[in-house]
């Protein structure tokens, strides 16, 4: 198997939410099926005076301060009720004063994965959690899975990757056979025709297009298949729109793996877009693979 990044593990940014909740079991199994410690860090932001502008107070508040002692003591009880029978992973808890967007994206430098919850407390909250998500999707320096409250999967249900010949779709791949085998299920690898060359025209032969894709798939799967070669994968060339594909395959998944980026111009937006589609529509964790650090 691939070996991840010598970094302090996982972290979960948590706020008490069901939907953090969610975001920390799933992490907790994440951890420990690589062996890797977990830090629950729960971000305080400063209370803003409308003027003159910035923080109402210098410090932190002790009422927010107890409040966030409660929200990662609550944490902990998830990490310990999620893990089963297994060996709990290593916890740490991390409290910080700042703001919310600007503090998780400096995680992801330091972190090998970043867990945040698609959404977040109450209304407000829930619009300000989506707005991190958004965020760290497009930011980040390293992956980001995002994790949604909408349904249980089935842990032999198969991994799901977007492929389109792109230096981060190929890190995506890696992550994506990576998690597969380390859960012991097959691996779905999905291939839209907008990422070969240009857009299909309806006077072009539609088996052209099939083939030219299969060829593709093949070409970036062969190495990954020869490293893990416990991984069966199913191949599947779709005609356009790939965001709308890898959330139907989806349905049958556990986890989604997708690049944040695709391969320049236009379609380096489109495959923005793709993933950030993927991560609002699919009912299950979706983890975005960033490009690498320059």
């Amino acid at each position: 198997m691939s070996q991840v990044r010598t970094t302090p593990g996982i972290v979960v940014g948590v706020d008490g939410s069901p939907e953090s909740d969610a975001a920390v079991a799933w992490a907790t199994h994440e951890a420990i099926m690589r062996g890797l410690p977990i830090t629950l860090m729960h971000v305080v932001t400063p209370l803003e005076t409308g003027w003159p502008p910035g923080p109402a107070t210098e410090g932190l508040p002790s009422w927010q301060a107890d409040e966030a002692t409660k929200i990662l003591a609550g944490a902990r009880n998830v990490v310990d009720a999620s893990r089963g029978d297994a060996a709990a992973p290593e916890v740490s808890t991390e409290m910080v004063y700042a703001q919310l967007n600007s503090t998780l994206i400096d995680a992801t430098k330091k972190y090998w994965l970043t867990v945040v919850g698609s959404t977040g407390l109450g209304a407000i909250g829930r619009l300000l959690l989506g707005s991190v998500s958004t965020s760290l999707i497009h930011h980040a320096q390293g992956p980001v899975a995002v994790i949604r409250n909408d349904r249980a999967t089935a842990s032999d249900a198969p991994v799901v990757v977007g492929i389109d010949g792109s230096p981060t779709s190929e890190r995506a791949t890696a992550l994506a056979f990576d998690e597969a085998s380390r859960r012991g299920v097959p691996l779905v690898a999905i291939h839209a025709w907008s990422d070969v060359g240009v857009m299909p025209l309806l006077t072009v032969d539609r088996h052209d297009y099939e083939v030219q894709g299969q060829e593709i798939l093949a070409e970036r799967l062969a190495g990954y298949q020869e490293q893990y070669p416990d991984v069966a994968v199913e191949r599947r060339v779709v005609r356009d729109h790939p965001a709308r594909w890898l959330v139907q395959a989806a349905e049958q998944a556990q986890l989604v793996v997708v690049g944040s980026r695709g391969r320049g111009g236009f379609t380096s937006q489109l495959l923005g877009s793709v993933s950030s589609t993927v991560v609002q529509a699919a009912g299950i964790p979706v983890i975005v693979v960033r490009p690498a650090p320059q």
